[in-house]
């Protein structure tokens, strides 16, 4: 897996949400520079956990639209007389 890397804008926006976190929840003031050096340990710890279950909520996704596809394509199959 490649390392989880945000644009400038998006890295501003996120470390604009902790910094509200902060304040709002904790009654601590961060700065810009703490909040991105705190998104780049949550990108780089914890940010391969999310990526992974989003992998498999995707898989599973899928996984469940390919069966009804398939049961979708069982339906059209016309009688014969050759067995399965």
């Amino acid at each position: 897996m490649s390392a989880i890397k945000f644009s400038n804008e998006e890295k501003a926006l996120l470390a604009a949400k902790l910094q509200r976190y902060f304040s709002e929840e904790l009654s601590q003031q961060i700065g810009r520079f703490d909040a991105e050096f705190l998104l780049d340990f949550i990108s780089e710890e914890i940010g391969g956990y999310y990526y992974n279950r989003g992998l498999y909520d995707a898989q599973a996704v899928l996984s469940a639209k390919l069966d009804d596809l398939g049961d979708a394509i069982l339906q059209l199959e016309q009688r014969t007389d050759f067995k399965r």
